[in-house]
């Protein structure tokens, strides 16, 4: 059975909720992605940031990216995949929550990221065309 921790990148690194948007951003460009987890000084997760959270919630609506923090953002309780779920489950959950990337976790402890591509690549073929139908609509 293949698992999210198969076709998972490894090494995800968190924006802090305490961070600025600026620094985060600075992040992602550092990074070179397009998402982060949000993880709060608990070190738990709070959401996953995007580049179009930071266009559209950030600098669409004016707001200072130097003065709004990655906490604001937070969506509350994030959507995870286990470390050691299938793939299929992986599938089920960015279908059901509608979400192109997953934060990994094991235990509590964040250990990657799961993207669309990562997860169409590892379906079927009809799967993965599922997946995407259901993540392209809205």
């Amino acid at each position: 059975m293949t698992t999210a921790r198969d076709i998972m990148t490894p090494g995800a690194e968190c924006a802090g909720a305490e961070e600025t948007i600026s620094q985060a951003a600075a992040k992602l460009t550092e990074l070179d992605v397009g998402a982060l987890p949000i993880c709060g000084t608990d070190d738990r997760l709070k959401g996953v940031l995007t580049d179009r959270d930071i266009v559209i919630k950030v600098l669409g609506q004016g707001k200072d990216p130097s003065k709004v923090l990655v906490g604001e953002l937070a969506q509350g309780e994030a959507v995870t995949i286990g470390a050691d779920d299938s793939v299929d489950e992986v599938f089920a959950t960015m279908t059901n929550h509608k979400v192109r990337r997953l934060p990994v976790i094991d235990g509590h402890s964040l250990v990657g990221m799961v993207a669309l591509a990562d997860a169409a690549r590892a379906l079927s073929d009809p799967k993965a065309g599922q997946l995407l139908e259901a993540l392209s609509t809205d």
